[in-house]
């Protein structure tokens, strides 16, 4: 099926909502899905984004700024999962727990809206990898239209593109937790270092970048064609010099680059089984 016929079973696919609400990240993919849905529904359209310390305040920013932009209704929702100590342990079903209580409180604010639908911005692409968050979904009736209309990452691009979207080819981002490894207790001083030597690897330049967190190490990760530029001398100790300022006292990088779900490796579930 090409681009445009996945487009049109999209917007087929939305025309069986008269309201929705969208888990809004300020990615492509939820970006794409917010700007389908309020071409075809209309008004009745409103996006919600978690803030919280697990996602960072740049990411929060931007998404304000597309959903003024896009004349949607934006909620800013302080989400839960570091009150509860099972998430915060980090253990593999750490992103089930944490969807879990997202979406309770996205159809909670629905109701107070008036709205019976709820939906996010997953793609076919994310059945490949571990995402115990969509047992979350599914659990709680939450709708993936992209994956109903057979979309993927590449063609979530390509119609972004098409229908002029700013972060059409914006880097895929993840909340910081998943730059914890398993087992390792997660904090809101971990969680900020993280953010810390992520926000200062972009300011470099480095939009596709990780910063895996093991204790005092900073393990980074970026794009292979990224791997030369970011060892040259002078760039190399102005990293190593604000990494170590941020509380790192090792600086390591992954000569494999940055791969998606990299710590989920030890694992054997993919997609809804968790």
């Amino acid at each position: 099926m090409d681009g445009e016929s996945k487009k049109a079973r999209l917007k087929t696919c939305l025309q069986a909502y008269d309201n929705l609400l969208v888990a809004f990240s300020g990615g492509v993919d939820s970006t794409l899905l917010l700007v389908m849905a309020r071409q075809v529904i209309g008004g009745d359209v409103v996006a919600l984004t978690a803030e919280s310390p697990i996602h960072p305040q740049r990411e929060r920013q931007h998404a304000r700024r597309l959903a003024a932009k896009l004349g949607v209704r934006h909620i800013l929702l302080k989400s839960r999962e570091m009150f509860n100590p099972a998430f915060v342990a980090n253990g593999p079903d750490r992103c089930y727990l944490c969807k879990k209580l997202l979406f309770e409180d996205c159809f909670k604010y629905a109701r107070e809206l008036g709205i019976a639908h709820v939906a996010h911005g997953a793609n076919c692409d994310d059945l490949n990898d571990f995402r115990p968050g969509f047992r979350a979904a599914a659990e709680n009736g939450v709708a993936a239209p992209l994956i109903e209309a057979g979309l993927n990452k590449n063609d979530i691009r390509r119609l972004a593109k098409q229908l002029g979207l700013d972060n059409w080819n914006r880097a895929a981002g993840a909340c910081l937790a998943s730059r914890i490894p398993y087992g390792r207790a997660l904090s809101k001083e971990v969680l900020a270092m993280v953010a810390a030597a992520e926000e200062m690897l972009h300011d470099q330049g480095f939009d596709a970048c990780r910063v895996r967190h093991h204790g005092q190490v900073a393990r980074i990760e970026v794009p292979p064609e990224d791997l030369s530029r970011l060892v040259e001398a002078p760039l190399r100790r102005k990293i190593i010099k604000r990494l170590r300022a941020i509380g790192y006292a090792h600086v390591a990088l992954d000569m494999e680059g940055y791969r998606q779900g990299s710590l989920n490796r030890g694992l054997t579930h993919k997609g809804t089984r968790a």
